[in-house]
């Protein structure tokens, strides 16, 4: 929160304008913790001063009040693929003017992480722009459970098509490319997707085979 110069922590109100804040760390907010990737940051125009939440600091990977962020460090966190985002982003937070943006930053241990940071602008007083505020989103859990669960499911799928190739080749004596294209013809015909083609025959032919060919398998 900005302060009145008689509130200020400054040895001489005049060394910052009054609008310096007391001296303590920036905190999150009630319910925006780490457990959650959420964390605040603000930025002084005239003073060219950053300051971090100790969840903002932890997603760059220092422990709490171990660096003093500046917008050199900033920059050196910055995924080498998104400099140009991230100078057209300092522009808007430099200027005071409300943005938003998804970027990568590199931690202190090479790990890329992936972070939404929603700004606007920070006022005094009389309401005159001093600087930006904003808050840091971390969802790099998110997107590794989103890849997880997709690779997943590519891998089920795969299974399954694996399956009725297999079926369809024991069935016909055909090679693992024929009965591939036997089931991309059934889903052309049909206008069904050839996993979900695979899926229905495999779960059709579950359990379907008679004794004698039973007893054949197990020889």
């Amino acid at each position: 929160m900005l302060v009145h110069p008689r509130d200020c922590a400054c040895e001489d109100p005049r060394e910052c304008g009054g609008f310096a804040t007391p001296r303590q760390s920036l905190t999150d907010p009630p319910g925006l913790d780490e457990t959650r990737g959420v964390g605040r940051f603000r930025f002084y125009r005239d003073e060219q001063r950053w300051e971090w939440s100790e969840t903002v600091e932890r997603m760059h990977g220092y422990g709490p009040g171990t660096v003093t962020p500046t917008t050199d460090l900033l920059q050196s966190h910055q995924h080498p693929e998104d400099r140009e985002q991230f100078d057209a982003v300092l522009a808007k937070v430099v200027a005071g003017e409300a943005f938003s943006c998804r970027q990568r930053i590199v931690d202190t241990k090479g790990h890329t992480r992936w972070v939404v940071v929603i700004g606007e602008p920070l006022r005094d007083e009389t309401g005159d722009v001093v600087g930006t505020s904003g808050f840091y989103v971390d969802l790099t859990e998110a997107l590794q459970s989103d890849i997880t669960a997709a690779v997943s499911a590519v891998a089920a799928t795969r299974s399954e098509i694996e399956q009725a190739k297999g079926l369809l080749m024991a069935a016909y004596g055909v090679s693992a490319n024929r009965a591939f294209d036997i089931l991309t013809w059934r889903s052309q015909q049909t206008n069904i997707k050839v996993r979900e083609v695979a899926h229905r025959f495999v779960t059709a032919m579950t359990g379907s085979f008679t004794a004698d060919v039973r007893r054949r398998v197990d020889r």
